[in-house]
């Protein structure tokens, strides 16, 4: 029998990344103070560790989206529902995402920050999905590769739940949590080994 999902990136290599980003970062903006913009709600959680990884003053400020209509059907068309409350004209600003799958999306919100004038913009993920990439994006700050599969965990989430499991999960048989949405309660339970 198959599981239905398998730890695809596991808490402590996470918190590893994390914590080498956040010194990578923290050498390429020294001397400045970077505002760091997430979109909510996936990018919430990764934001809230790399903050805490970047040795300099910096400002973290959040975004809310809304797709028109499905994932596919949206073609990066988005409505902004939440917008940021600074003017970052003439400020480095780093856009921090759970996730870059198609990259339709983040150039919709790279073309909106752009048009703000800030200083520099550059992009910082957790996971890039190159391999389903439509639009030629290269984020700066890349923490995995992933592959081509659906992941929940760590700000990612199915159906609005499961983003508070501290691994990454790669979903092995997607029919069987459609089935079952509590498929994965068992793994919020899991102590860390």
């Amino acid at each position: 029998m198959t599981e239905v999902a398998s730890v695809l990136f596991g808490r402590e290599d996470i918190r590893r990344r994390v914590e080498t980003l956040g010194r990578t970062i923290t050498g390429d903006y020294v001397g400045r103070e970077p505002v760091m913009i997430t979109v909510l709600r996936g990018g919430a959680m990764f934001l809230a560790d790399l903050t805490r990884a970047v040795d300099l003053p910096l400002e973290s400020h959040f975004m809310a989206i809304s797709r028109y209509g499905g994932a596919e059907e949206s073609m990066g068309r988005v409505q902004i529902l939440l917008d940021l409350e600074v003017d970052i004209g003439g400020r480095d600003v780093l856009l921090v995402e759970d996730i870059v799958d198609t990259g339709l999306t983040l150039r919709y919100l790279l073309t909106v920050l752009k048009a703000r004038n800030p200083a520099s913009l550059e992009v910082a993920t957790l996971l890039d999905k190159s391999a389903r990439r439509i639009v030629p994006l290269a984020p700066r700050y890349v923490g995995f590769d992933c592959p081509d599969r659906f992941v929940v965990g760590y700000g990612l989430d199915f159906r609005e739940r499961y983003r508070n499991l501290p691994d990454i999960l790669q979903v092995d048989d997607l029919p069987a949590l459609e089935a079952d949405p509590d498929a994965l309660v068992p793994r919020l339970l899991d102590v860390p080994a």
